[in-house]
Order: C-alpha cells, then sequence, then structure tokens
C-alpha cells in the first residue's frame, strides 16, 4: 500500500510516518533524499535519524528514487523521506520539468506496486504568497505536480498540519 503525507515543514509528516511504518510490524527501510551540505542541514539529518529505530535500514539517495525503491526485501516497508528535496535535487542536477513528472510517475507505479507498505513524505509548499522568482515559482508548480502524480497512485494521502491529520480524498 502507498500512502502520501502531505504538509508544511515541521507539521509531523516525518514523525507519523515512523509511527505507520512500527505499526506494520515488518523490517523498515528509509530512503534518505536529503544530503548533508551544510550545519544546519547535519543538524536536520541528525534529529530524523534520533526518532529512528537503530535497527531500520538506511538508503541516502538524492536523485535515483527508482533504483532505491528496488533495493528494499519483498514485505518490507519503505519510508521515503521527501519529495521535498529530491525535486530539488532534480532541478539542481539539471533536469527539466517534464524529465522529473516521467521520474516521478516510474517511481510512483514502482512504489504503489511494492510488496510491502510505502510511506512518503513531501512537503505542500503552494498555500503561500506567489514566489517572486521565476526559478522559486517553477519548483513551487513542479512540486505541486509531482505530488499530484504520487497522490494518483496512493491508496492512502494524508494532509498533515500542527501535528494533525486529514485524510484526502480522490477526486476520481
Amino acid at each position: 500500500m502507498l500512502t502520501v503525507l502531505l504538509g508544511g515543514a515541521r507539521g509531523g509528516k516525518s514523525s507519523h510516518a515512523v509511527r505507520l511504518a512500527t505499526a506494520t510490524g515488518a523490517p523498515v527501510t528509509v530512503i534518505a533524499t536529503a544530503e548533508a551540505r551544510d550545519d544546519e542541514m547535519r543538524a536536520r539529518i541528525a534529529s530524523h535519524r534520533s526518532g529512528r529505530p537503530k535497527e531500520w535500514e538506511t538508503i541516502e539517495e538524492p536523485l535515483d528514487l527508482t533504483g532505491a525503491l528496488a533495493k528494499p526485501a519483498d514485505g518490507a516497508t519503505v519510508i521515503v523521506d521527501c519529495l521535498t528535496l529530491w525535486v530539488s535535487n532534480l532541478m539542481e542536477a539539471g533536469a527539466d520539468d517534464q524529465a522529473v513528472e516521467q521520474r516521478a510517475r516510474a517511481a510512483a507505479s514502482q512504489a504503489a506496486a511494492r510488496d510491502g507498505d510505502t510511506i512518503v513524505v513531501s512537503n505542500e509548499v503552494g498555500f503561500g504568497i506567489v514566489p517572486a522568482d521565476p526559478m522559486t515559482r517553477r519548483y513551487r508548480d513542479l512540486l505541486g505536480r509531482v505530488n499530484t502524480i504520487w497522490c494518483e497512485h496512493a491508496e492512502s494521502a494524508l494532509l498533515l498540519v500542527a501535528g494533525r491529520a486529514l485524510r484526502l480524498e480522490a477526486l476520481r
């Protein structure tokens, strides 16, 4: 089952992903898309790690999400944390919007077809003001499309705000 957790920064997405994964009782693999490029990001990564059981496997993969999703054993639960950084990493690597969306479709399809639960974390960045510069507008719009692609493949999608969750209904 594919579950997508959306929301703003520090809204409880990652901690809820840990709770959901723990509840499955299966072995857990975390696919981390962040890169520790500065002290602040190193601290954020350390905080996330400290909130997870030590026996969980971690795959650090900033770009090749389909490759990372192929690695966990059948039946394992996978947490992908997070699409937000994955999209920015792909943009920084020079991927155009169409390539990012194609990669999102392939990875979301693969995640939904896995033998085991997959829990995906992503920020919802489209609730605020319209960004002033073209690159930030492109990022906001592209991440919104990527989130939509993943939710189209998901059996369940939740919006987390201030540690509370709202179930999102599919518009089919």
